[in-house]
């Protein structure tokens, strides 16, 4: 999480409160350690942002400290809320993060969307751990190897250009370039033996095979609405 991201949590979270939090709790949540928490609140302070409070007691913050708000109307806002809360099926432990801190700034504006509540019940975690990684090398266009096991149980070793997610109700799925192959290929998360990363790129590649099995492939893959 980058600091300025952080930062804004944490001022969230007092927000909300109604007593003191602890640097131990807020720690918790945001997953850093409680230095780190500490020096933040420090921070700040520093900046005239209105915590009070000290170690041991708890941290609270001052009435009348606004942030800009956002602009959804409560429909829009019923949306992203679902929509955020349905991540925690993927069992990306990165992505959810992510979710959670993006539902407690839109509690911020539309207090009414706790009264949605998305089940979780069925989702696998046994390969979240890769998700995230995935998606790091998606951005940075970055080479995966992959240990893939197909549905035969038949396992292959694959150097992959990821290039996209797509996300099932019941598992995800990798659209990759792969170079064994010379061609894309999808590779299903949970039949993933091991996922590393490597420091080849592939930049300045990866939009071309992408918009290829955007016009080719993707209809015969996925069923999806557009939403931009």
């Amino acid at each position: 999480m980058a600091k300025t991201e952080r930062l804004f949590d944490i001022i969230q979270i007092l927000r909300a409160a109604s007593k003191p939090v602890l640097a131990a709790q807020i720690a918790k949540t945001l997953e850093v350690s409680i230095r780190t928490i500490y020096r933040d609140i420090a921070y700040l302070q520093a900046r005239q942002v209105p915590i009070c409070g000290e170690t041991g007691i708890g941290y609270v913050m001052r009435d009348g400290y606004d942030l800009p708000p956002l602009s959804f109307d409560q429909d829009e806002a019923d949306a992203i809320f679902v929509g955020l809360s349905l991540v925690s099926r993927t069992g990306d432990k990165g992505l959810w993060r992510s979710a959670r801190s993006a539902a407690r700034k839109l509690r911020e504006v539309a207090p009414g969307v706790r009264h949605l509540i998305a089940s979780s019940w069925g989702s696998d975690t046994s390969n979240a751990e890769n998700g995230a990684l995935i998606r790091r090398a998606i951005r940075a266009e970055r080479k995966l190897h992959l240990s893939y096991a197909d549905a035969a149980n038949t396992s292959t070793d694959r150097t992959v250009w990821p290039l996209a997610m797509i996300y099932y109700c019941d598992n995800e799925v990798l659209v990759s370039w792969c170079e064994l192959r010379a061609a894309v290929r999808h590779f299903r998360i949970d039949r993933m033996v091991s996922c590393t990363l490597l420091d080849e790129h592939f930049q300045g590649l990866g939009a071309a095979k992408l918009s290829e099995w955007e016009e080719n492939q993707k209809s015969l893959v996925v069923q999806t609405e557009q939403l931009v």
